[in-house]
């Protein structure tokens, strides 16, 4: 074959996953917006909402790990509220990053999806590993009951899913999941400018009051500094999914040819 012919296949390529890369997310995109629209379909939308409390939690948790401490355990409940109880040593500002950590947890963990998510073959790769890390989760960490339930459940799923169905198809659900988990950062928003969070357990300090608690300054002030993180991360996982070309140019085999 000759360096022509190499550079005109490796763009057709670029260019092919480039246009499924983005066909899938407009796709998932339509779908996430018609599922609270549609009947059948709405039931879904509270499990996936409580898809983003455990990235939630569990980005408090592998926060404290990355930090010297532990995850002891973690609760979600029906209601989409939860806890991660940790333990850590370091000051305030290791008590801090453990508190941003929940808050980024969504937007990284959409952000890293949107990113592997760009090739088919990666994404049933990261399909399964986030399916076996829920079912360890489930397992090791999560508090027995509901927590428990969902993410055996969920976990299991995502193993047959990858195990299963086609790599077109991992590719649609990891960037639908990942669509999800991005749109849960302004939806649930409100968290990051509220100073006392409410659920079913009652009332405790949010994460951007002990934010504020370690390291001084208005609790909102801490909730717009993540949210801008959050979005930066989105956006920056957006970027990278949906690069390239739409149609093989002359520049481009150009390029490829030297």
């Amino acid at each position: 074959m000759s360096m022509a012919a190499r550079a005109h296949e490796r763009a057709t390529g670029q260019v092919a996953a480039t246009r499924r890369a983005r066909t899938v997310l407009l796709w998932s995109v339509g779908l996430a917006l018609l599922l609270p629209r549609i009947p059948v379909l709405a039931v879904l939308a509270v499990p996936l909402m409580w898809l983003s409390t455990v990235a939630h939690e569990l980005g408090h948790g592998l926060t404290a790990l990355a930090l010297g401490g532990r995850l002891e355990h973690f609760v979600i409940r029906p209601d989409g509220s939860g806890t991660a109880f940790t333990s850590t040593s370091g000051g305030d500002v290791v008590g801090a990053l453990v508190s941003a950590g929940g808050l980024l947890g969504p937007a990284i963990v959409a952000g890293l999806w949107f990113v592997l998510g760009r090739r088919p073959a990666a994404a049933r790769v990261c399909l399964g590993l986030f399916g076996a890390g829920l079912v360890a989760a489930a397992v090791l960490v999560a508090d027995p009951g509901f927590s428990q339930a969902y993410l055996g459940v969920v976990g299991g799923l995502a193993l047959l899913a990858a195990a299963l169905v086609s790599a077109a198809w991992t590719q649609f659900i990891l960037v639908f999941l990942a669509v999800q988990l991005a749109l849960s950062v302004f939806t649930r928003g409100d968290y990051l400018f509220t100073a006392v969070a409410e659920s079913s357990a009652g009332a405790m300090p949010s994460d951007v009051a002990v934010m504020a608690r370690h390291l001084g300054g208005p609790f909102w002030l801490w909730g717009l500094a993540c949210g801008l993180v959050s979005l930066a991360v989105l956006l920056a996982g957006l970027w990278f999914y949906t690069r390239g070309e739409t149609r093989v140019s002359l520049g481009s085999l150009r390029a490829r040819g030297r």
